[in-house]
């Protein structure tokens, strides 16, 4: 009896952790996002993002290439949901410098929407 309590106790932990992270799937897709813009990486940014957001994201990625960009205190997570999408809200500041100046870009006045694709979460958008 006591081997059955424990597997079954063991069980639960695997299905919490496993539904923890599939939950979470949606703020660490923008944050991946994120990331991928900052860091200017033009070949990742597309596989992120879905099919009819990615003129936008791309155009996006163009607007920082004239400064060094980085993530400040970043921290992203899931607000709701409209349908199939996933809203996801984040706080936190994209710090862009140019000539010594720095700007911040407060991350908390968007609501990015992120959809499910073939078990991928992409950024599909914002609000």
């Amino acid at each position: 009896m006591r081997k059955f309590l424990f597997v079954l106790f063991i069980a639960n932990i695997l299905l919490a952790a496993c539904a923890s992270s599939n939950s979470d799937a949606p703020a660490k897709a923008v944050e991946d996002y994120l990331n991928a813009l900052v860091a200017k990486d033009a070949n990742k940014l597309p596989t992120l993002v879905c099919a009819e957001w990615e003129e936008d994201a791309l155009i996006e990625l163009d607007s920082f290439q004239a400064v060094t960009a980085s993530l400040e205190n970043v921290s992203c997570t899931q607000s709701g949901t409209d349908g199939d999408t996933a809203l996801v809200n984040c706080t936190g500041n994209i710090v862009a410098s140019y000539n010594n100046e720095d700007q911040r870009l407060d991350l908390s006045v968007r609501t990015y929407q992120v959809v499910e694709d073939g078990g991928d979460w992409l950024v599909c958008g914002t609000r």
